[in-house]
């Protein structure tokens, strides 16, 4: 099995990417599997430049292929926000609890039809001797007035997704990598993926944990 690096620490995330890349014959590892302590800070303005920033730091450091994402919530009646500010939307120590209480909090008195979000990701792939090559996807929904499921992380309990008629805290991880904003952005990743996954793991086999 072909081994791919994610420059995350973020547990949730590492799932769903297990969830892309296990049904392609493609072991998941994190920074969490990587000896050197490695910690990017997020300082672009958007997913976009911090997506590049996390793959291309980490590749540089590692000097391997790497696969890096930003992503997060945009909620239109708050002009966008939480955006690129999405994990740490009620303080830098805080959690997806607080998180969302929030964005709940900011959102009261908001009718459900102007309570429009989308969840966007961008997908960065950087590594030595190749340009830095870019995908996004996003996923529409709505923000509930309350949580609902246990599945997923982050604001996917007041994520509500209408084509399946739940919140994506409801949904099974595959039914999530079918309609989520990663899952979209990996779609747009599918003409090259073949090719870059066998560099990744090229370049990543046997020196993961250098």
């Amino acid at each position: 099995m072909k081994e791919v690096l994610i420059a995350t620490n973020n547990k949730g995330k590492r799932k769903d990417f297990e969830a892309l890349f296990h049904p392609l014959g493609i072991n998941v590892l994190t920074l969490q599997d990587v000896e050197k302590t490695i910690d990017v800070e997020e300082t672009g303005a958007t997913f976009e430049e911090n997506a590049i920033l996390k793959a291309e730091t980490v590749a540089n450091l590692l000097g391997k292929t790497v696969i890096a994402d930003d992503s997060g919530l945009e909620i239109d009646a708050l002009n966008g926000a939480p955006g690129v500010y999405s994990a740490r939307y009620a303080g830098i120590e805080c959690d997806d609890e607080k998180n969302i209480d929030k964005a709940l909090e900011e959102l009261r008195g908001v009718p459900s039809d102007k309570r429009t979000a989308r969840f966007r990701c961008v997908l960065a792939v950087a590594g030595p001797k190749m340009e830095t090559t870019v995908f996004s996807g996003s996923c529409e929904g709505l923000i509930t007035e309350e949580r609902k499921g246990t599945n997923g992380f982050g604001y996917d309990p007041v994520f509500y997704v209408p084509s399946k008629d739940r919140t994506m805290a409801e949904l099974t991880a595959e039914e999530k990598s079918k309609i989520s904003h990663r899952g979209a952005a990996l779609k747009k990743l599918q003409a090259e993926l073949s090719t870059m996954i066998q560099k990744v793991g090229e370049q990543i086999e046997d020196n993961c944990t250098e």
